[in-house]
């Protein structure tokens, strides 16, 4: 018989040391700070019944929190009602950090204990710091849910698979030298790379081991003079074996890392230490210089080549032909009032599935009808499954994943008749995705000096969505990645071209509705100008954006010009590849405003 969560939390509680050991901090991660996960390491969401992707819990002996950000505000409230579990909201007044809730509870010379392969080597120096300061101490444990765990699901072991170099438009040797002229600029001799997209991209590798993320579970050691990779031996095939000796990469079992490096007689290490976690850090030899660093693969990976970004091109123009012939199915099924969230999410995926190139979804379809739009990442359930009606917003955030790149795009549709305040809010955030999407700025500017302009035309109106405005997207990898972003936190990384970045404002009104209108952007080249050279972004998603929603009167000429330009654009590159019928929907959907 399945536990409840009160009796999860209780077996994990018998296994605290009565002496000194008070409670355990259980991230949402895995042993490489992943955002997304094997269902092996779902801990945190087997410990707390909560779902979303990020999530930190806290179990003490007397009481549990859970700590997430404003994503999954109203999806946490309700997975956590009756649990025994207290919702701590991130970024708001009043709400205690972590390590000021430990303080709180926890008696000098008590310690609270926490798995060192799920946190970064910095998050751990940064809370022994802060808990020192109150005579409290962090305690390295191993996994604390390997005994308790029922039914835990296994290691994930599917096949790793090699990527064309027609995809990946840059060999895996030539990555590798890249990188080590890199290392040469560092003097160091050395390189650990823990993250998997890191590892995915350098080597030319792909998988299945998280869901929608086709990345391999393995570390790699780049030397000035070796490859070593780390996999699990049941993970590759006689055709990649053949392919990495090629490469001349030398095969080690994923569990012999910290092993290897405790013994290793490199003389200086690159590793950073924020992707790095702590107990493979902590396995180093003493005696190897470590440089503490970020690692250059990140920003080599960020910047597309030309056969990349002619290949998410290409991604778009197919993912939006069957975005369009979604679109019109859905106009013509709402009125018959059998559509649900559930369904739609179905049916968009048999029109993506028929594209060629297609893989799978890049995340799972977001799909929330009025007030289940508010809820930033809702994920309709049999329980929660909405039926669609002529009326109100529909939420739509989809993503897929094909051969030559990555995609993700959210429309909010009107299904019908709207109020004042959904028309308002609407053209608020149509105006913030425009502003942005027009955005000029010179060499060296970052995501964070960008943001406002999503953001102005919703804060004149005392209003703010608390997510990220823009974040990377991988190719025909993660579909979200680094190092870029355009956020309100300050980011060090500035905008290059060949980045390809999402532009989605929103505002989400509880128990009301959402809007979100995104798109993804590629930064390019615009002109010499003053003080050196100017960027700018080409909008590289191909759809239609809801018109019904949006109320002329409260847009610029330059506004209405960018929209109906766009428009413009996505009717003569889909238009080839769509029926009479599809074509003249297309044409309707895109007529000017």
């Amino acid at each position: 018989m399945k536990q409840s969560i009160s009796e999860r939390i209780h077996a994990l509680r018998m296994t605290f040391n009565p002496n000194a050991v008070r409670g355990f901090i259980i991230p949402s991660t895995d042993p490489h700070l992943s955002e997304y996960v094997a269902p092996h390491w779902e801990s945190r969401e087997w410990i707390s019944g909560f779902t979303g992707s990020a999530g930190t819990a806290v179990i003490l002996k007397d009481q549990a929190g859970l700590w997430t950000d404003s994503r999954y505000f109203l999806q946490a409230e309700e997975q956590l009602e009756g649990s025994g579990i207290t919702l701590y909201k991130e970024m708001l007044p009043g709400v205690p950090s972590i390590p000021e809730f430990i303080c709180q509870h926890l008696r000098p010379g008590e310690s609270i204990s926490i798995d060192g392969k799920m946190f970064s080597a910095y998050q751990v120096e940064e809370m022994q710091k802060e808990l020192a300061a109150h005579n409290l101490r962090v305690d390295i444990f191993g996994d604390p849910l390997k005994t308790i765990w029922e039914d835990r699901p296994p290691m994930p072991l599917a096949p790793a698979f090699i990527y064309d170099i027609q995809y990946a438009g840059t060999s895996c040797t030539e990555k590798v030298a890249q990188i080590r002229s890199e290392l040469t600029k560092k003097n160091s001799y050395a390189l650990l790379l823990p993250t998997l997209d890191e590892i995915a991209w350098v080597l030319n590798l792909r998988g299945s081991d998280v869901h929608c993320n086709p990345v391999v579970t393995s570390y790699l050691l780049i030397c000035q003079d070796q490859l070593i990779y780390f996999i699990s031996p049941e993970k590759v095939t006689p055709e990649v074996a053949a392919y990495l000796k090629e490469q001349q990469v030398e095969l080690r079992d994923y569990d012999e890392i910290e092993t290897y490096l405790h013994r290793f007689e490199g003389e200086s290490i690159l590793v950073d230490p924020k992707k790095t976690n702590y107990a493979v850090y902590s396995s180093i030899q003493p005696q190897c210089r470590i440089i503490r660093g970020e690692s250059p693969v990140a920003l080599l990976k960020a910047i597309r080549n030309k056969q990349e970004i002619a290949g998410i091109h290409a991604a778009m123009q197919r993912d939006g032909v069957a975005l369009v012939k979604f679109l019109k199915w859905l106009e013509e099924a709402v009125p018959s009032e059998t559509v649900t969230e559930l369904s739609v999410d179905q049916q968009l995926h048999e029109f993506r599935a028929a594209q060629p190139l297609y893989k799978g979804e890049s995340f799972d379809t977001i799909a929330g009808y009025r007030a289940h739009g508010a809820i930033v990442h809702y994920s309709a359930t049999p329980e929660s499954n909405a039926t669609l009606h002529p009326e109100g917003f529909l939420l739509l955030d989809s993503g897929a994943q094909y051969m030559d790149g990555t995609t993700d795009i959210t429309r909010t549709i009107a299904l019908g008749e709207l109020t004042e305040e959904e028309k308002t809010d609407y053209t608020l955030i149509l105006k913030g995705t425009s502003a942005l999407a027009m955005a000029k700025f010179p060499a060296g500017t970052r995501g964070a000096q960008l943001d406002v302009l999503a953001r102005m035309p919703i804060w004149s109106r005392g209003m703010n969505f608390l997510h990220g405005t823009g974040h990377g997207v991988g190719h025909f990898l993660n579909v979200h990645e680094g190092p870029q972003s355009i956020r309100m936190n300050e980011n060090p990384v500035a905008l290059q071209p060949g980045m390809v970045t999402s532009n989605e404002p929103g505002v989400y009104k509880a128990g009301s509705h959402g809007v979100r209108i995104e798109n993804l952007t590629l930064v390019c080249k615009d002109k010499e100008g003053m003080f050196g050279e100017y960027f700018k972004f080409e909008t590289i998603t191909l759809c239609p954006i809801c018109k019904k929603g949006i109320i002329k009167e409260m847009l610029t000429r330059e506004e209405i010009e960018w929209l109906n330009n766009y428009h413009q654009t996505v009717y003569n590159k889909l238009s080839p590849d769509l029926s009479t019928a599809e074509k003249n929907w297309l044409q309707e959907a895109t007529f000017p405003l």
